[in-house]
């Protein structure tokens, strides 16, 4: 009887020797690949003997799942899951589940650092210092203005774990803090509103905020759902921030909108295609903050979804469902 196998296509780890010791311990069968941006055959005679596949970036569409007649289970490292068909999966009888209490901390906290850097002006900053050391005396031309946080408004694009952790780290810091999410239960939203939250519509976020902050999961609905005409509707001192996901961002309205001057500026994590190819809009842009889509990064986060994972595939290997399953498969049988 063939063991159970349990195989990776592509990871952002240094190594998995750690998982790799403790499933051969327990008998299980664990290969990992780096199969991002292979040929979709490739990727096939990787993982089509699997019983469980985890995947970080590789696409996973229908073409593919269909033919995993052995797998029972697909786990999705990280929160989003745009990569995967879960119809798919749905359809074929495999189980998708995903972390979605992975770097939650972390990405909040790093959205929070962007706000603070854009508020503070740190895209700016550096090259002030540098050129007033270069010339022995100091020149803030370009560097202002700078306004203080106190009493300005931040708008959370979507209240769910990550924006609710925002809303909660930063309504203790003077801002007035509204958020814009028609899906959230109404006891939550009535808990979030008796702690000082102000639920607002689309427009109103954006036309009223100081920070817009976006933290939607990406799907056809909020597939740019930052378009043209919402930052038209951004005021001229705000900034918009985003940690999310690439995709919700119109980056061609938002480079007009920072080269023209239309918005103040923009925190900017996370890309259509990553890294961003060399002509990137934004790169170059003076009032824009960009960095590597490092939100999820921290050492405990690194930690936690390797064991949460691990977790997900011992389960699988004993007939029990995973911790957190996106579609309607409840079992393991194929």
């Amino acid at each position: 009887m063939a063991k159970f196998k349990a195989v990776v296509t592509d990871y952002i780890e240094a190594d998995l020797n750690y998982e790799a010791e403790k499933l051969e311990a327990l008998g299980i069968d664990f290969v990992a690949c780096q199969l991002k941006f292979r040929p979709e055959d490739e990727v096939y005679e990787a993982i089509k003997d699997a019983d469980v596949v985890v995947v970080n970036m590789v696409k996973m569409p229908e073409s593919l799942i269909s033919r995993l007649t052995k797998c029972k289970l697909i786990i999705r490292h990280g929160i989003g899951y745009d990569n995967v068909d879960v119809n798919a999966c749905t359809k074929y009888g495999i189980q998708f589940a995903y972390q979605p209490d992975y770097c939650k901390e972390d990405v909040a906290e790093h959205a929070i650092s962007l706000i603070f850097a854009c508020a503070r002006r740190l895209f700016r900053a550096r090259k002030c210092l540098e050129e007033s050391s270069a010339a022995g005396a100091w020149d803030f031309g370009d560097l202002f203005p700078v306004y203080r946080l106190d009493g300005k408004t931040l708008g959370i694009l979507g209240c769910g774990r990550i924006g609710s952790r925002v809303f909660r780290k930063l309504r203790t810091f003077g801002f007035k803090i509204i958020a814009c999410d028609p899906y959230l239960p109404a006891e939550t939203r009535r808990q979030y509103e008796a702690q000082g939250l102000t639920f607002v519509d689309k427009k109103t976020l954006f036309s009223t905020s100081d920070f817009v902050t976006i933290h939607t999961p990406l799907n056809d609905e909020t597939r740019k759902i930052v378009d043209a005409e919402a930052i038209g509707w951004m005021k001229k001192t705000a900034y918009l921030v985003n940690t999310a996901r690439g995709p919700m961002v119109d980056v061609p309205a938002l480079a007009a909108a920072l080269r023209e001057e239309r918005i103040a500026g923009a925190g900017i994590d996370v890309f259509d295609v990553e890294p961003p190819p060399p002509e990137f809009e934004l790169f170059g842009l003076k009032n824009a903050i960009l960095s590597p889509h490092m939100g999820w990064a921290s050492e405990e986060a690194g930690w936690e979804i390797r064991e949460s994972i691990l977790s997900d595939i011992i389960s699988a290997s004993q007939g029990k469902s995973a911790r957190c399953v996106v579609n309607e498969i409840k079992t393991l049988a194929r």
